[in-house]
């Protein structure tokens, strides 16, 4: 069995067991994410797409004033205890929404939608943040490498597995109860994280429970802008989430282009979302260990650069729906197959806090500031009558950069993980 998943995995018999423990936590917290993400995207959606991009900014405002209070958290109370407080927040968050979609379903309105849209999407980022923060903290670079691929796996089962319980359970409880199931979810997460904090690491380098990081509130981005490494981080991060924006509305476009029956449009985008997890589910469980381990990150980070130099050109030829299914579908599973669990080894050679308080800046505030230049720069080519040639031509020089951005990050992680060895190898 050891030998079996050395192979196929990486995975070695000492490290089934928190691999797996991280694997359920991360299952939950994609499970409660995808129960409620339908209702989000219904209640955003009342007043068009033009509002969405406005949301957008409305969502960067409230990640930036969300972010020193994590880092207060952060700088005043033991792991286990920011991590508990922090999901818990979003779970009473989700009761909250609850009782107003059921005690009181006729104030909810457009303006309520809005804000369960925008609750939502820090709640999203905020959720899966600190699960990847507890794994830099909880692994080493050698084991990241290893594990961070088939750990990731239980998310996209929980990615699958949460739509699919919503739409069984929508129908006999109603929506607002999703909410509730969602809640408890994060409870579960709870549970395994408190699980997962139990467990002895065998080579991680995971402090004491006891230890406290410390800081300020703010130390985060000051220190994303005192160091070149969290600076590039951000510009990959930014540029990432600027691709992921074009590609949204993109689909949303062409998806409404085809007609306005629910029906279809649902179909359609279900037939994306299956083929995207199928094959994300096979590169995590399969291909991502052996490539970081074998290529190495720099080769991993580049990968999906290549993938939307490419997926653009072939969507501005072919304009086609039948092309932008395989487009995203590989643009997707790449991205969470190979490229996140690489990305989120680089901050397993950053000191502690920047490993909760600058990734909380960059995987909150700096995605979502990508999210408005996106959303703001393919809106401005389409109101100039530019269709997706122009796009392509604002993506494929992005991704030029962006690559070269995963490439000289590879270089840095070594650097800067081949100093740490040295520094603890010297004699005091």
């Amino acid at each position: 069995m050891s030998a079996l998943l050395q192979r196929f995995s990486n995975i070695r018999r000492e490290e089934l067991g928190p691999a797996l423990v991280a694997g359920l936590f991360f299952f939950c917290v994609l499970t409660a994410l995808m129960v409620v993400r339908p209702a989000r995207e219904a209640l955003g959606m009342q007043r068009g797409i033009e509002a969405l991009r406005w949301l957008f900014m409305g969502t960067v405002v409230v990640t930036l004033l969300v972010n020193p209070i994590f880092g207060w958290l952060v700088s005043r109370f033991r792991r286990l205890i920011f991590v508990n407080a922090t999901y818990l927040f979003f779970a009473f968050g989700l009761v909250a929404f609850y009782s107003l979609l059921a005690l009181a379903p006729q104030s909810v309105g457009q303006r309520s939608g809005q804000v369960f849209y925008v609750w939502f999407s820090v709640f999203n980022l905020f959720a899966v943040m600190l699960f990847w923060a507890l794994m830099a903290d909880r692994f080493s670079l050698e084991q990241a490498k290893r594990l961070f691929g088939a750990i990731a796996v239980g998310g996209t089962l929980g990615a699958i597995f949460g739509p699919w319980l919503a739409s069984q359970l929508a129908k006999p409880l109603g929506t607002p109860a999703l909410l509730l199931v969602a809640a408890g979810f994060l409870v579960l997460a709870l549970a395994a994280a408190a699980w997962l904090a139990r467990l002895r690491p065998e080579e991680g380098h995971a402090p004491a429970e006891e230890s406290l990081i410390g800081g300020v509130a703010w130390e985060g981005l000051q220190a994303v802008f005192r160091s070149p490494y969290l600076l590039a981080i951000c510009a990959y991060v930014l540029i990432l989430a600027v691709m992921v924006t074009f590609l949204y509305f993109t689909r949303l476009q062409m998806v409404a282009a085809l007609g306005t029956n629910i029906d279809m449009r649902t179909a359609m985008f279900a037939r994306i979302d299956m083929i995207t997890q199928v094959a994300t589910l096979l590169l995590q469980a399969v291909v991502t260990g052996h490539l970081m381990r074998r290529l190495g990150v720099s080769v991993t980070l580049a990968l999906l650069p290549v993938t939307v130099a490419l997926g653009f050109v072939g969507l501005a030829i072919a304009g086609s729906i039948a092309a932008l299914v395989a487009f995203e579908a590989t643009f997707r599973a790449v991205q969470r197959g190979i490229m996140r669990p690489s990305r989120e080894t680089l901050f397993t050679v950053v000191p502690r806090a920047d490993r909760y308080k600058a990734k909380a800046f960059i995987d909150t505030f700096v995605y979502r500031a990508g999210d408005v230049v996106g959303a703001q720069t393919e809106g401005l080519l389409g109101r100039l009558g530019m269709g997706l040639a122009a796009l392509a031509t604002v993506a494929v020089p992005l991704a030029a950069a962006w690559m070269a951005l995963g490439i000289w990050l590879g270089h840095a992680q070594r650097a800067r993980a081949q100093g740490t060895e040295r520094t603890e190898g010297a004699p005091a």
